[in-house]
């Protein structure tokens, strides 16, 4: 393979990294515009901002979601523990 076709691939599999990017940022921006309500509705009849059983069987059904598939589950898992962490906090900021 010349160098040159080399770069050419690079360049479109980054553009498509991109791309997805991109959709992972506005998926995650919806996530927390849904995430926002919720908040409000925990706040408006004075639930506990976090669910821990929620977020155990949500874990649990992310981490079975990586089977079959080119992915760590502990990373998926890390990294949606990460999520429900920032939208805990978020739900703590509503007034009760």
């Amino acid at each position: 393979m010349t160098s040159e076709l080399a770069k050419k691939k690079l360049l479109e599999a980054r553009k498509m990294i991109d791309e997805i990017d991109s959709k992972l940022v506005d998926g995650l921006n919806e996530r927390f515009s849904l995430t926002h309500k919720v908040g409000i509705l925990k706040a408006e009849y004075k639930l506990d901002p976090i669910d821990e059983t929620r977020e155990a069987e949500k874990l649990a059904e992310l981490r079975a979601l990586c089977e079959g598939k080119n992915l760590n589950p502990d990373f998926v898992e890390e990294l949606f523990g990460r999520i429900m962490e920032e939208v805990v906090k978020n739900h703590r900021n509503f007034d009760r």
